[in-house]
């Protein structure tokens, strides 16, 4: 999948529940672009518009965004978006 059609990631440094969101993702083989908002002004503004919030990791999957999350809610929300993962 081209890296322009992958879900977007959005994560702030030293953010633990990023870390977790990003390790999670690579862990299952799921493609996704990462974008640090801490160091790009315009992604935060973006992150912010699409998640009404300043609170990251938030989850761009094609539209669908799932914001200020952890694990908890991240695999439900992939099941909801037909991705198959190990411990589904």
């Amino acid at each position: 999948m081209p890296i322009a059609e992958l879900p977007i990631l959005y994560v702030k440094s030293g953010c633990s529940w990023c870390t977790e969101a990003s390790a999670f993702l690579s862990e299952h083989g799921i493609g996704y672009r990462e974008v640090n908002v801490t160091k790009d002004p315009a992604a935060a503004a973006t992150m912010q518009r699409i998640s009404h919030q300043t609170s990251a990791p938030v989850l761009d999957w094609h539209g669908k965004i799932l914001a200020d999350f952890g694990l908890e809610e991240l695999k439900p929300f992939l099941h909801a978006q037909k991705v198959q993962f190990e411990d589904s």
